[in-house]
């Protein structure tokens, strides 16, 4: 089937069902929170515990996040005034603005897989070519960025906790973002206040710091898989197809159970891409009900972690390859 006809196939799934979207945010939402105050409780007794606590918590953390990326797509419950409240709300919780990500999102989907239109929502990628034709200096910042440790490490602290807060780069987009931006900090500063104010800084060093922390990590790893591996799709504008781009150029992450649920089964990336207003909570429902779809572009968790190593995309082979591989090739 093309692109085109799984984009018709998948309409049957797209109306959420308000019961189960109720349902999955309680049992998101209120352990989140009881887990925050039990680890809270827990730094009288021992800060090492409590710190335990506050990792495993990134794990709700992350699903809040995937929540309000459905309120984002319209696709939690059908009023979308609803949607945007929650998502609002939960941005509190994540650190992002929900207007401001919400459009940078947006123009991601719109924009996923086109080489002349990189830049906004996804991670940055050079071609070979690309590559080669810069001073040493471009080459040796481009391989920072790259590099495991600063994508993993710097880029989840940049993105959350500075990136956020100014939304510089939809500058020209309008008020409303800045709005968006400057209420969500607001809030924030108000919610780290009050911690602050009654459970002093250790509540905010060793349970609210590494919760956000491990939770940003997560997250820009899963990202950085569902469109970083090396049969996925780059094509110029003049070949350039959304859907075909949604379907060859996202992947289908296939994690273990307890990492589906706690990742809202975002692995199947490629349903996703192709029809957004799907709800989380569905797309297991899609792979199960098409075997093609389960089978296309699938990754293993083990298989995953080699997505960590490729950096260029070869425009001739059509695939992404390591600096190793590149300079081997094209030595």
């Amino acid at each position: 089937m093309r692109a085109a006809d799984w984009t018709r196939t998948l309409a049957q799934y797209r109306q959420p069902l308000p019961a189960r979207s109720i349902f999955e945010l309680v049992v998101t939402f209120v352990p989140f929170v009881a887990i925050w105050a039990v680890a809270w409780w827990m730094l009288s007794i021992s800060t090492l515990l409590a710190m335990v606590l506050a990792f495993a918590n990134a794990a709700f953390l992350v699903r809040l996040f995937i929540i309000q990326h459905d309120c984002g797509h319209g696709s939690l419950f059908r009023d979308r005034r609803l949607c945007d409240w929650i998502g609002r709300g939960l941005g509190i919780l994540t650190l992002t603005p929900y207007d401001v990500w919400r459009r940078t999102h947006s123009i991601h989907h719109s924009t996923t897989g086109n080489l002349d239109r990189r830049g906004v929502g996804d991670v940055p990628t050079l071609t070979v070519r690309e590559y080669r034709e810069k001073g040493w200096i471009g080459r040796a910042l481009y391989r920072l960025l790259r590099h495991p440790v600063f994508m993993f490490g710097v880029v989840p602290f940049y993105l959350f906790f500075l990136q956020h807060r100014l939304p510089v780069y939809l500058m020209r987009s309008g008020w409303r973002y800045w709005l968006s931006a400057m209420a969500t900090n607001a809030a924030i500063a108000l919610v780290l206040g009050v911690i602050v104010w009654l459970g002093g800084w250790d509540v905010l060093l060793f349970v609210f710091l590494p919760t956000m922390l491990l939770a940003a990590i997560a997250g820009t790893w899963f990202f950085y898989v569902q469109h970083q591996f090396e049969e996925t799709s780059w094509q110029h504008e003049d070949e350039w197809n959304i859907q075909d781009a949604a379907l060859h150029g996202s992947s289908h992450y296939d994690l273990p159970g307890i990492l589906r649920w706690i990742t809202g089964n975002i692995g199947v990336h490629h349903v996703h891409h192709l029809a957004s207003r799907i709800p989380f909570y569905r797309l297991g429902e899609v792979v199960r009900d098409h075997d093609l779809l389960a089978q296309s572009k699938r990754i293993t968790l083990w298989e995953s972690f080699r997505c960590a190593r490729l950096h260029l995309w070869d425009e001739k082979r059509g695939k992404l390859l390591s600096f190793a591989e590149a300079r081997t090739l094209y030595a």
